[in-house]
């Protein structure tokens, strides 16, 4: 198992023991000041009533993206880190 599915599975089981569904849940990443990397995210949180909120770094090079959501289950969480996974130079926080 690489640390990838160690770090979900891990997380998977903190979610179950400390959350009650639904429940809101802040996901933070930075990605790269690129109009793509902040409209990546942005779409794998379109439809979902998130809260999205954009800082940009001292020096311009980065974005940091808070998203408040609400979700149903710990495996919608994982979902969503695997998709964001997908976007180049992204950081989950």
């Amino acid at each position: 198992m690489d640390k990838r599915e160690q770090f979900y599975k891990k997380l998977k089981k903190k979610l179950k023991k400390d959350t009650v569904f639904p429940a809101k849940y802040l996901f933070k990443f930075i990605v790269p000041s690129n109009e793509v990397a902040v409209k990546q995210v942005e779409d794998i949180f379109d439809f979902t009533g998130a809260v999205i909120t954009k800082t940009s770094s001292k020096t311009g090079k980065y974005v940091s993206l808070s998203v408040l959501v609400v979700m149903k289950k710990a495996d919608d969480i994982i979902l969503k880190y695997k998709q964001a996974e997908k976007v180049e130079g992204i950081i989950s926080l």
